[in-house]
Formats: C-alpha cells, sequence, structure tokens
C-alpha cells in the first residue's frame, strides 16, 4: 500500500479511479476506506434526502448511511458508487417521509440555494407541501437531471408513472407557487 493510499483524501470523487480503490479496500474491510467513503458521500445523501424527506430529512441521510454500511459488500462495480448510494437514498428518503407524521415546518431543508436567499426559502415552503413521491421526481428530474427511465429505476416504477407524477408534482409545485406568491 502507498502512502497515496492511505491518505483521508482516498475517496475523492472528482477521482473515480481513486473512489473506486477506496470502496473496493472498504469492501475488504479497511476501515479508513470505509471513514473515506462515508466521508465522500455524506455530503450527497444529505442533498438527496433534503428536498425528500424535508423535516426528517437526517433521519433519512442517517438510515441510508446505514443502509449503506450494511451492504456495501454487495455493490459489484465500485466505480458505480454514487448511482448506488442514489438508488439507497430516495428510497430511503421517501420511505422516512410517508412514516413521518410530523407536520413541524421546515427550516433547514437542503435546497440547492441561488443567489437570492428569499428565492430559496420560497422554495422550501412550496417543496413542504408536496407530498414524498413528489417531492422525490422532482428531485431525480429536476434536480439531478435523470430522464424518465433511469429515474423509474430509482423509484421502483415504470417510466409512464413517473412520467405522470412529474406531471402532477410541477402542477403541484406551480399551484403552491402561484398560492405562495400571492402571499409574498
Amino acid at each position: 500500500m502507498t502512502v497515496a493510499d492511505e491518505s483521508p483524501a482516498g475517496a475523492d470523487p472528482a477521482d473515480p479511479a481513486r473512489l473506486a480503490a477506496t470502496v473496493a479496500r472498504a469492501q475488504r474491510g479497511d476501515l479508513i476506506a470505509l471513514h473515506d467513503v462515508l466521508d465522500a458521500i455524506t455530503p450527497y445523501v444529505r442533498r438527496l434526502c433534503g428536498p425528500i424527506a424535508l423535516q426528517d430529512a437526517p433521519d433519512a441521510a442517517q438510515e441510508t448511511l446505514i443502509v449503506v454500511l450494511r451492504r456495501l459488500g454487495e455493490l459489484r462495480e465500485p466505480a458505480a458508487l454514487f448511482g448506488w448510494v442514489r438508488v439507497i437514498a430516495v428510497r430511503e428518503a421517501v420511505r422516512v417521509a410517508k412514516q413521518s407524521s410530523r407536520a413541524v415546518p421546515v427550516e433547514s431543508v437542503e435546497v440547492p440555494a441561488p443567489d437570492d436567499p428569499a428565492l430559496a426559502a420560497d422554495v422550501r415552503d412550496v417543496l413542504n407541501r408536496l407530498s414524498p413521491e413528489h417531492r422525490a421526481v422532482l428531485t431525480l428530474r429536476d434536480l439531478e437531471g435523470l430522464d424518465e427511465q433511469a429515474a423509474g429505476q430509482f423509484l421502483g416504477v415504470p417510466a409512464g408513472t413517473v412520467r405522470s407524477r412529474l406531471f402532477r408534482a410541477r402542477r403541484s409545485f406551480a399551484r403552491a407557487w402561484r398560492t405562495e406568491g400571492s402571499d409574498r
């Protein structure tokens, strides 16, 4: 093992080959590599869970990381880590959001912040009004940029279902946005 392999930056997401090597070491039981993998995926997991699970985003992120820890050995292609994690994160975020009975207003949902903080807050407020399924499809299609087929694979539904959910989600978002706009 080289010094570079042992560095804390071993799971640099910008270097896919290095990340894949770090994942492979983690799968073999290297705890430092496992720590590096978790460091690399945690911000991504939080970014995915935030708009879907809302106030339960920290719980959804934690559940996602637990599943990743338990199932990392099942990942066949270490280079596919982020795609594999995305599937788990979206499913866990939807599951946690559905189970939640809390109706506490959210202040910490991570939505990609534009230059206008007030606009970001308005978007968060409107997202809070949507169902977990609608937040998930909007996150995958509009924030992650996936096509219907890929989003359907992550959500475990056919592409046609993604299209219909996306249509309804965008319509609900637009309706809520107009209502929110009259309050501004």
